[in-house]
């Protein structure tokens, strides 16, 4: 399968992230999984493509304009797919992958997490989003879902598009599914 990794391009983050991260993209590469990013060298993006290459994986970056003129993609790009912008490279991820995993990040992130969800929420696609909850990361924005729901503005429970994982064993579970 192809698996779409969403996460940070930051390194000052917490370390524990990277060591986890780490063990994400082995083992998704031990299992012959391909890993689609956002094909950036740095932060969480450039740690879950090493690894993956480290341990005989394929990736695929789908990398905007700007981060090839910043010198900032990561040599560890099997495919490069050049896009213009930040939302050909959502649309091009979603084509390319069939699953989305979400690692902690920030902005960037939550726009590709809700862009995924909201296509699925109309029926454009029916792959899943999985919230790799490292540490409680995503805690935060579980509650503010919870309280979506709760205020009846979203038509279904928010967990029939976005699927949450607190171990690497439960994201491997859920892609498996």
């Amino acid at each position: 399968m192809k698996i779409c990794i969403f996460c940070s391009a930051n390194h000052n983050i917490d370390k524990d992230f990277f060591l986890m991260t780490e063990e994400l993209g082995a083992e998704l590469a031990k299992k012959g999984h391909t890993i689609v990013f956002g094909g950036c060298n740095l932060g969480l993006m450039e740690c879950v493509a090493r690894a993956a290459k480290e341990h005989g994986g394929h990736t695929v970056g789908v990398v905007p304009r700007l981060v090839e003129e910043r010198g900032s993609v990561s040599k560890y790009v099997d495919v490069h797919i050049p896009c213009d912008n930040l939302n050909d490279r959502k649309a091009l991820m979603m084509a390319q992958s069939d699953v989305f995993v979400a690692l902690p990040g920030g902005i960037g992130t939550l726009d590709e997490i809700f862009s995924v969800a909201a296509s699925a929420t109309i029926g454009y696609h029916h792959k899943p989003v999985i919230l790799y909850n490292m540490k409680g990361f995503w805690d935060s924005l579980l509650a503010m879902l919870n309280d979506l729901h709760s205020r009846k503005v979203t038509r279904k429970q928010w967990d029939a598009y976005i699927k949450v994982a607190d171990s690497l064993s439960e994201v491997m579970a859920l892609i498996e599914s």
